[in-house]
């Protein structure tokens, strides 16, 4: 079992089997259509809250990860919950000192409804069936690339 905190204002983040705990602050958040957040996610796309590395800690037990290269060629690293598999956040140099935690790991119907996407990433790959999210910017990559 993993336990997490982060030192701000914050809302609760629990895995299924409840194996790993953490809050977070008010985050930034984003929707990515990349083909490897599909993979991880098994949808067709990823909801993120982006939220900075200072101040987060795991207090208790060790979730586990794995990396890959990522399409900056940097790589990227995927923390799980090692009791149920659920995927908690992803750490890039591309985030910058920022980690990208998965909305569906929220405990609380007011934890989704907060975290409406200011910014959609690989909108060119967005499924054809789904709309861009009203308000949203609209990016080909990742943060930096160009708008669509």
């Amino acid at each position: 079992m993993v336990f997490l905190s982060y030192r701000a204002d914050t809302v609760a983040i629990q895995t299924t089997r409840g194996g790993i705990l953490t809050h977070l602050p008010s985050p930034s958040q984003a929707l990515c259509h990349c083909t490897d957040c599909k993979k991880i996610t098994g949808s067709a796309y990823s909801t993120n809250i982006v939220i900075p590395s200072e101040g987060f800690e795991v207090t208790s037990g060790k979730p586990k990860s794995w990396k890959k290269k990522a399409d900056s060629g940097e790589s990227i690293e995927t923390f799980f919950c090692g009791d149920c598999g659920t995927t908690m956040w992803r750490e890039t140099p591309t985030f910058g000192d920022n980690k990208a935690f998965k909305v569906g790991v929220l405990d609380t119907l007011s934890g989704f409804n907060d975290a409406k996407p200011d910014l959609e990433l690989y909108a060119p790959q967005r499924a054809s069936w789904l709309q861009p999210v009203a308000g949203a910017t609209q990016l080909k990559g990742m943060p930096g690339s160009e708008e669509v």
